[in-house]
């Protein structure tokens, strides 16, 4: 067996080898296609914008260690700032955000992507969410039909190694075939969640006409639990092993999840998947070569043919710094390329390139989930910051027939106290120390009691797809390597905008019933205000059928959740890839990722990216042969 770090090649090895399939990025979608068709025999060649520095153990734990020294606890903070290829963190840090509103949020380009700080929920679409058009007269429909997606997601569960149960699933609308169970049992609810559940439970709500009782209800997740004895992939053993992240040793391959709440952005024990344990798994067999440190600035085409012949890259020498050189550019060349970099820099690539664009839709549809938060301190302590991120939420608004007017949601149960909402526990301790003058031994058990009643209600709203939402290039504004940031036109519409309040209400509701007190406060000064009343604080017209008489406007939060930027569908002329994810103009280019989802419904994106994947993967084995 190859190990992970001898796979790593040089600029000049990698443009003197001649490749199958040459896969631009290093997350779950190039990780689980690189290993598909290496498996299946192809050469493959995997480049990658940060860093491979991660690969071994020791190299893991030093991002661990960077973060439990950052002062600031954002989802980047392990990872090198690095300006050849810069991640986006704080708003304008990168994108270069042309408004209305800003689409915000983040995503590391580093080895293992976004898994790297994923929160780790793996829940499926709806068959619904595919039909949103059809059946709803909003967005787009899917050129896929549900039932050809699971499958996929079945092996997408295989792979990734998800815990959950599937039975409460099938109760909430999922579907999944007859007898099926997932690999690991669920994680089990948090003393916050069973101390919240009894106000929750048989509480009514009613969302544009449709009315439902309410429950909570556990994710499925991508991270160890206990093994489902009952678990069979695709017929075959019974049970489930987990395997490696870096090489398979029992401290490598991950400990079941412990509870620790850093969970964004890293699992210090590795209980939760990462991209890295996929891509171990296809440098071993041999036919993967790693390129780190390398940045794609142009897909070359061949005119006559429609084919892209080669990709041009630039190599950087540290993450740490600016390349003096602007990096050394050289030139690889595949058969097939395969770019699973993220709906951002796939979109801000193809742009880059000025490959044709026959429906015109590149970069267009940018869609991501909008977060309302509502945030206020249970009467008891209830164990805040023990236990993954999320455990439990409530599921009966991802789907009904309201969604013809507004937009589906969830609610998700944080376990991790105000930080998201707050920034830290630093305005706890101000308070505490300025407005209640407490110090010593009375500070420390006050902040103690107060940061363990801390209750998050965090309700990831739909957004559907919008021509007008967009990237496109900043051109007068370049990274160090001289590629062009990405500059984001974005706005939420009223469809998601409705739910957005209708959520509000919701979270004072469940509050009065916990015997909560609300903290939530939203300035008006934050970039992602969105006001509700004008100046003489009358309802703007828009809203008045939906907010009530306590309704202010609210801030949202981005969920990182970055799709649709090169949408698959029926023909050339609305979309930009197949359902296979292959590229309409360019019959050797494949666009993987959420950006090729034209709706992203209420389900976070990472299990259906690798579904998509394995499908991609499959598509190119049958289409194109191995040189």
């Amino acid at each position: 067996m190859t190990s992970a770090t001898d796979c790593l090649i040089s600029p000049t090895e990698a443009a003197s080898r001649s490749y199958d399939v040459v896969v631009v990025g290093a997350g779950i979608a190039g990780s689980i296609a690189a290993r598909k068709l290496a498996e299946e025999g192809r050469r493959v060649l995997v480049i990658e914008a940060g860093a491979a520095d991660n690969l071994t153990l020791p190299g893991f734990q030093n991002y661990v260690q960077r973060f439990y020294g950052s002062t600031d606890k954002n989802p980047n903070s392990p990872f090198p700032k690095n300006p050849n290829a810069p991640s986006p963190t704080d708003l304008n840090d990168y994108f270069v955000e042309a408004g209305p509103m800003p689409l915000g949020g983040s995503y590391t380009r580093a080895l293992g992507g976004t898994t790297l700080h994923w929160e780790g929920k793996t829940p499926r679409m709806l068959r619904e969410d595919l039909e949103l058009r059809s059946r709803y007269g909003i967005g787009l429909d899917w050129p896929i039909s549900y039932d050809e997606l699971i499958p996929f997601y079945e092996r997408a569960e295989y792979e990734i190694g998800v815990s959950g149960d599937a039975e409460e699933q099938r109760s909430l609308g999922v579907e999944f075939s007859e007898g099926y169970v997932l690999p690991m049992r669920p994680m089990p609810p948090s003393f916050l969640d069973e101390t919240l559940r009894p106000a929750v439970e048989g509480l009514e709500a009613t969302i544009g006409g449709t009315t439902r009782s309410l429950r909570l209800t556990t994710y499925p997740q991508g991270r160890n639990g206990i093994v489902n004895p009952d678990y069979r992939y695709l017929g075959g053993k019974p049970g489930y092993t987990p395997t490696g992240v870096v090489h398979d040793s029992p401290l490598d391959f991950g400990l079941r999840c412990q509870g620790n709440a850093n969970c964004v952005p890293l699992c210090p024990v590795q209980a939760k998947y990462d991209a890295r344990k996929t891509l171990a798994k296809a440098l071993s067999t041999g036919r993967v070569d790693l390129l780190d440190r390398a940045v794609a600035s142009n897909l070359v085409l061949n005119p006559e043919t429609g084919r892209i012949e080669a990709v041009e890259l630039r190599r950087y020498q540290s993450p740490e710094q600016a390349d003096p050189d602007g990096g050394t550019p050289f030139t690889v060349r595949g058969t097939v390329v395969a770019l699973a970099a993220n709906a951002i820099e796939n979109a801000r690539l193809l742009l880059s390139s000025q490959l044709p664009n026959s429906s015109g839709l590149i970069g267009c549809n940018v869609m991501d989930h909008p977060f309302l938060l509502s945030w206020a301190l249970m009467p008891e302590i209830t164990g805040s910051m023990r236990g993954p991120l999320v455990t439990s939420g409530i599921g009966e608004f991802r789907q009904g027939g309201f969604r013809a007017e507004q937009a589906a949601f969830v609610a998700d149960i944080h376990n991790d106290g105000w930080g998201w909402a707050t920034g830290s526990t630093g305005n706890e301790v101000d308070e505490l120390v300025i407005q209640q003058g407490l110090h010593g031994v009375a500070l420390r058990e006050a902040l103690g009691r107060r940061i363990s009643s801390q209750l998050l209600l965090a309700f990831m709203c739909e957004i559907p797809p919008l021509r007008e939402n967009r990237v496109a290039l900043a051109r007068d504004q370049r990274d160090d390597l001289g590629n062009p940031r990405p500059e984001i036109h974005y706005h939420i519409p009223e469809y998601s905008l409705r739910s957005m309040i209708a959520s509000r209400q919701l979270a004072r509701r469940i509050f009065a019933a916990a015997g909560a007190e609300d903290h939530s406060h939203y300035s008006k000064s934050d970039p992602a205000y969105i006001p509700l009343r004008d100046a003489d604080g009358s309802l703007l017209p828009q809203f008045e059928a939906y907010a009530s008489p306590d309704d202010e406007g609210f801030f949202y939060r981005g969920g990182n959740h970055f799709s649709g930027t090169h949408i698959m569908g029926a023909s050339s002329a609305d979309s930009v890839c197949n359902s296979h994810l292959q590229s309409w103009d360019h019959p050797n280019l494949y666009l993987l990722g959420s950006g090729s989802m034209p709706t992203i419904g209420t389900s976070n994106t990472s299990l259906t990216i690798a579904a998509l994947s394995f499908r991609a993967a499959d598509h190119i084995l049958a289409n194109h042969s191995s040189t």
